[in-house]
């Protein structure tokens, strides 16, 4: 049976069912069943929890002197539990891992270890990581805590934060270790360096330092594995040119290619949208041998439904079906995504209910399709109800649908709303991200609830999250214009003792008529000096060396260093940017 014929023939419809409800099956998470409970205190994670949001908790001292008065016994998976709950909140758990490890006979397990560098990395909170670090490898436990599991993470954050170097210089300490220096440990370190770097726009950078290494070893065969980081790093980077040339050196060198190699050009293939080569790349790998499976087919169906082109998706679906592993979740959620990006939530409809027939249970990431949709086009309704009927079917809405309610409840301006989802979303293990703060503290403004706003915002700084300097002007100038002054100066306060950024996103750049006159006059002046010039020079040369040297490079800085200030203070005192 064809791919259409499941479906129905309304894969090819368009809004012809436009009140269409996507099906919720009862959802219970792989491996967990009704009755299972955790092995710890219910009592004992509500009280942690409880303190870790009081807003009266700060981190330090005064929290550690809080948590000593809970006489808490801890277990491993009780503390695993408070850090997966208050991911955001890297100051408090900060505290909290440290008050932990200081109790008798408690030993941090390494996951929890490892967790706690990732969150310390993602505030940037490097020097912290490594106090941890070094802590535990001078205190001779190296092997036990300190893998490269442990490495592997903060080389995935330096790199996310563009620190390469210091990427590059964690690699080379963990590699003087003996217990990896010895092992295959640094091998896979290397391997995840370019990875990481490579998935966060540094190929280049990956490059010369993978031709550096091999300078050292000129017999260094490289493997299948490193041509394939390479190969995604180039095409994440969008350079097809380097790409072609990386693959066309792996063929010179009489390195195979995997089907992970294909599934890598072909995924860079249709990142580019060039989907006829992605597909005759698939031809070509069948030729050499090579079977396709979903792991090939996956990216096409992705592209071609993401541009809406559904009679090729029906046709590439017969051929995963014939496939033996056939079609995954991720080929069904691809379907979906591009049949609500089309506005056909009837088709997305049918192809839940196809997947559901074939045994996959929708997970929240397939629904937040469904709430793209519903908070690009202000869909409220539609929204509270999936939202409603997926926590009645036992699904756990993670931080992207609770981030998409509170868009689109934000800027529909219903606030009451947006309040209760965003408790629903604490309540149930969701901690409020920069992202969502940042909308309610900006709603809050814009409602006149200042002193709402003023507390998110203080939360914020609690939780170990450093607003957007746009935030802090947006709610600064607001308490000034309405006279709360001594809230604008505590505010100030408690911002400059946080590193933070002062520059504005290019977003929220909107142009004063003063400038805009400005540059017109500019312009203007600019063209009636040229054609004066015109009218009596005959050399070309000329034209262009007073082109060149009109203005020396110390007055076109100043001039240019003036038309920014004036550009920040008239973004700075707009008060109605969102």
């Amino acid at each position: 049976m064809t791919f259409a014929r499941l479906v129905g023939r309304r894969l090819y419809s368009s809004h012809r069912y436009p009140h269409c409800v996507p099906p919720i099956p009862t959802y219970l998470p792989p491996g967990q069943s009704a009755s299972l409970s955790p092995n710890y205190s219910e009592d004992n994670f509500f009280t942690l929890c409880n303190l870790l949001r009081d807003p009266v908790s700060r981190a330090g001292p005064s929290l550690e002197y809080a948590l000593d008065r809970t006489g808490i016994e801890l277990e491993p998976s009780l503390l695993q539990a408070v850090f997966d709950h208050f991911d955001s909140s890297p100051k408090l758990l900060h505290t909290l891992f440290l008050w932990a490890q200081k109790k008798p006979g408690f030993s941090i397990p390494p996951s929890l270890f490892n967790g706690m560098l990732n969150l310390l990395g993602k505030a940037r909170e490097f020097d912290s990581a490594w106090l941890l670090l070094l802590d535990r490898i001078n205190g001779g436990k190296g092997p036990e805590l300190v893998s490269s599991d442990t490495f592997a993470t903060l080389l995935r954050r330096y790199s996310r934060a563009g620190m390469t170097q210091a990427a590059i210089r964690t690699l080379e300490y963990a590699c003087n270790l003996p217990w990896i220096r010895d092992s295959d440990a640094a091998k896979s370190l290397f391997e995840i360096l370019l990875d990481s770097l490579c998935k966060e726009g540094h190929a280049s950078l990956a490059n010369d330092y993978l031709n550096k290494q091999r300078e050292f070893n000129l017999q260094w065969v490289l493997a299948v594995r490193v041509y394939n980081i390479m190969l995604n790093g180039w095409l994440r980077s969008r350079n097809l040119k380097q790409a072609e040339r990386l693959w066309l050196q792996m063929k010179k060198e009489n390195v195979k290619p995997s089907i992970v190699t294909y599934g890598t050009m072909i995924e860079g293939y249709c990142r580019m949208r060039h989907v006829e080569s992605a597909i005759n790349l698939v031809d070509d790998m069948i030729k050499e041998g090579v079977e396709p499976n979903s792991i090939v087919y996956n990216p096409i169906i992705d592209a071609l439904a993401e541009a809406g082109r559904f009679k090729e998706v029906s046709k590439m679906m017969e051929r995963i079906l014939l496939c033996e592993s056939g079609p995954t979740l991720s080929t069904y959620n691809s379907l979906v995504k591009g049949y609500c990006k089309a506005g056909d939530l009837a088709g997305a409809s049918d192809i839940l209910k196809v997947m559901i027939s074939r045994g996959f249970v929708p997970t929240t990431t397939t629904y937040n399709y469904f709430f793209r949709h519903y908070s690009k086009f202000g869909k409220i309704e539609e929204g509270m109800n999936l939202y409603t009927r997926m926590i009645e079917s036992g699904y756990i809405p993670d931080r992207l649908t609770y981030h998409l309610l509170l868009k689109m409840l934000c800027e529909e301006e219903m606030l009451n709303l947006a309040a209760q989802v965003s408790k629903e979303m604490r309540s149930r293990g969701c901690d409020m991200d920069l992202a969502s703060s940042t909308m309610l503290v900006h709603l809050l403004c814009k409602m006149h609830r200042f002193e709402e706003a003023f507390e998110e915002f203080v939360d914020m700084l609690r939780r170990g999250i450093v607003p957007q300097y746009l935030t802090f002007r947006r709610l600064n100038d607001e308490l000034q214009k309405h006279r709360m002054i001594k809230m604008a100066h505590k505010l100030s306060d408690m911002m400059s003792l946080v590193s933070h950024s002062k520059n504005l996103p290019n977003t929220y750049n909107v142009e004063g008529e003063t400038s805009q006159h400005e540059r017109r006059e500019a312009i203007l002046q600019k063209a009636e000096a040229i054609s004066e010039v015109l009218k009596t020079c005959n050399n070309p040369r000329k034209l262009v060396k007073m082109r060149t040297a009109s203005v020396n490079p110390l007055s076109s800085a100043n001039q240019l260093m003036e038309i920014i200030r004036k550009r920040a203070n008239e973004i700075i005192n707009c008060h109605d940017v969102k």
